[in-house]
C-alpha cells in the first residue's frame, strides 16, 4: 500500500512520465493492493510505448536532417 505522504509525489512523478489518468489509477490500485510486481509491468509497459515514440521521433529527425544535407548540396 502507498503510503498517504508518499502517494502525491508518485501521482506526479507519474504524470512527468505521461502517464493517463487510467494508468496512473491501474498503478495505485495494483500497489493499495500489494501487487508490486504487476504494478511494475505496468510502468515497464509504458516505458516500452515512450522509447518506441522516441526512435520513431528520431526516425523523423534523421530524415528531415538528410532532407536539409542534400538541399544544402544540391541548391546552395
Amino acid at each position: 500500500m502507498i503510503k498517504n505522504c508518499d502517494r502525491d509525489k508518485i501521482v506526479q512523478n507519474l504524470k512527468d512520465a505521461d502517464c493517463e489518468e487510467e494508468l496512473i489509477r491501474k498503478f495505485t490500485d495494483e500497489m493499495d493492493n500489494g501487487r508490486v510486481k504487476q504494478a511494475l509491468r505496468l510502468l515497464a509497459e509504458h516505458r516500452e510505448d515512450l522509447l518506441e515514440k522516441y526512435h520513431e521521433s528520431q526516425r523523423s529527425i534523421d530524415c528531415l536532417d538528410y532532407l536539409v544535407f542534400q538541399i544544402e548540396k544540391n541548391y546552395m
